[in-house]
């Protein structure tokens, strides 16, 4: 992050490349693993021939920590590349984001 505390994209849209902070790194990975070993444990429970009430619990808990994985990653798009993309005049980032929120709801 800048000396200045804001957060910047380095110019993402050009590039599709962003360079993340290493806690969010960090963060967003901690998170996809924990996420892997819930669907490691479900697959293990259909080959088990578990109770379908647990395995579709289990199901609503992954999908539950995947959403929350989105919204942190839609977080940081947001108050990174987007708000770097408008400043720059860019407004056709809104119908990006737009339609990045329409494949969450």
């Amino acid at each position: 992050m800048p000396e200045d505390g804001k957060k910047t994209c380095c110019n993402c849209a050009n590039r599709k490349h962003t360079p993340r902070s290493a806690e969010l790194k960090s963060d967003v990975s901690r998170r996809i693993n924990r996420a892997i070993g819930q669907l490691n444990g479900i697959k293990t429970m259909v080959e088990e021939d578990r109770y379908c009430g647990d395995v579709l619990t289990q199901l609503a808990a992954v999908e539950s920590a995947v959403k929350a994985i989105s919204r942190e990653v839609m977080q940081d798009h947001l108050e990174t590349c987007v708000v770097e993309r408008v400043q720059a005049g860019d407004t056709e980032v809104v119908d990006e984001v737009m339609g990045l929120f329409k494949k969450f709801m």
